[in-house]
């Protein structure tokens, strides 16, 4: 018989919590019941794997608030394999988001003042917080891929002068181009391999109280064809580029650009705050063989009770993974009780992090989004192959993996109102049979 790993969660008092087959709810014996179906042989992409962002304010709040072993604690508790949830994709601001403390790039300058040459180029503002967390987690888990976003470039580099608003003036592509280099080649003697980048966080949005810029498809398309990629290759560097790195409802600007701009694009990078997942399929379709990832999505007070956001996490994790995705990536790290910290002049937050730490009392707290996060990345690990999992029941949504050696992992979700009774089939193993109550997750991890 194979050994079978079984987590459950089941509302606000019972998450992630591991189980016997003995102790999940039987199936009464008079009453029907649904059939996941696996198939094993049908496999779809290959996972990186699962995570958030150090952003300037989470890498500050857990390296300089925390106690040193709260924070050995939960670094383990995230990164490690076996003692924690093993996240192996880190998405990471390039200069100030939102969340950070105040706005910086790796290059400003006073203001009617340009560096064209880079001379001021430095990183030092991440080698206080944030490049001591990313080696940490490498050595925990040394699967951990790194990515890079930019919410803006420099601000001498755009229309507006600031890191708030304008777009990048063309005649600085190739300023920014090398922008990117020197960011890629810091990192990396700090032993740190950046897997990919994308050109702008949310291209189609300019934010008025945080950094941010506009870059339309056009514009990234010639940036990416004609400046990045020649760029990367002028240096050796194999750092994927991702483009759009925005919403599902605008699918129309990643194909513009995969069309312009084809073979130096690796794939297309989307976030959850607008249509729906099955874009990631559109666009797969339409260019087979680009990577789809999922790089930002970020609970909140938005959708305050418990049950509704923890189901709107499972939901919708599992329809990113069913379309493609070789990511699944949240926001921030870590907040703290006011949500924060933030830019000066953001106003009230209201997202939530993967933990929240309380900058007065330094009380950690797992959020609902750790545990959502559990159900995916314990049991799915990287280099996991998507296979086939089909459900009879049309509210219990579900997704499979096969890992490297060789086990089987399914995470699935009754977004029923109604309790479902469940039996999960995979050839060459005894069904596996169990009552799932309303907006519960289970998790099985069947061993080979």
């Amino acid at each position: 018989m194979r050994n079978i790993t079984i987590y459950e969660s089941r509302g606000e008092d019972e998450l992630f919590v591991p189980k016997s087959k003995e102790q999940l709810s039987p199936v009464p014996p008079d009453e029907e019941h649904s059939t996941i179906t696996i198939n094993d042989e049908l496999t779809y992409q290959e996972m990186d794997g699962f995570g958030a962002s150090f952003t300037d304010s989470a890498a500050y709040l857990i390296h300089q608030v925390l106690e040193p072993e709260q924070r050995s604690v939960l670094m383990r508790r995230l990164f490690d394999a076996e003692e924690g949830i093993g996240l192996s994709v880190l998405r990471n601001p390039m200069g100030a988001s939102d969340y950070a403390r105040d706005f910086y790039s790796y290059d400003d300058m006073p203001e009617g003042e340009t560096d064209e040459e880079l001379k001021g180029f430095s990183i030092a503002h991440d080698e206080e917080d944030i490049i001591p967390l990313l080696q940490e987690a490498l050595r925990l888990n040394p699967d951990v891929k790194l990515m890079g976003s930019p919410w803006s470039p420099p601000g001498w580099m755009k229309t507006s002068g600031s890191m708030i608003g304008g777009e990048l003036k063309p005649a600085y592509y190739g300023v920014y181009a090398d922008y990117f280099v020197r960011y890629i080649q810091a990192y990396a003697k700090h032993g740190l391999p950046i897997y990919a980048v994308t050109p702008q966080n949310e291209a189609l949005y300019s934010p008025v109280h945080y950094p941010g810029m506009i870059m339309l498809p056009e514009a990234q398309s010639d940036f990416i064809k004609n400046h990045l990629k020649p760029k990367f290759v002028q240096h050796g560097i194999n750092t994927k580029i991702l483009c759009y790195d925005h919403n599902w409802d605008k699918p129309e600007y990643p194909k513009a650009v995969l069309e312009q701009a084809h073979d130096e694009v690796d794939g297309v990078a989307w976030h959850w705050y607008g249509g729906r997942p099955s874009a990631q399929t559109e666009v797969f379709e339409a260019f087979p063989g680009k990577e789809v990832h999922f790089t930002e999505g970020s609970g909140g007070e938005w959708i305050p009770p418990f049950e509704p956001a923890f189901s709107n996490v499972m939901r919708t994790g599992i329809d990113i993974l069913r379309n493609c995705s070789k990511s699944f990536v949240l926001w921030n790290m870590a907040l703290d009780e006011k949500n924060g910290p933030t830019v000066p002049g953001f106003g009230k937050s209201t997202c939530r992090g993967i933990v929240k730490i309380d900058q007065g009392t330094k009380e950690l707290t797992y959020t609902l989004d750790y545990y959502a996060l559990a159900h995916f990345s314990k049991c799915i690990r990287p280099k996991a192959v998507r296979i086939a999992s089909e459900s009879s029941h049309a509210l219990v949504s579900n997704v499979a993996f096969k890992n490297t050696d060789g086990s089987v992992a399914a995470v699935m979700f009754n977004d029923g109102e109604q309790a479902a009774n469940v039996s999960l089939a995979l050839k060459g193993i005894e069904a596996l049979s169990f009552r799932m109550e309303a907006k519960s997750a289970v998790t099985v991890r069947i061993e080979a």
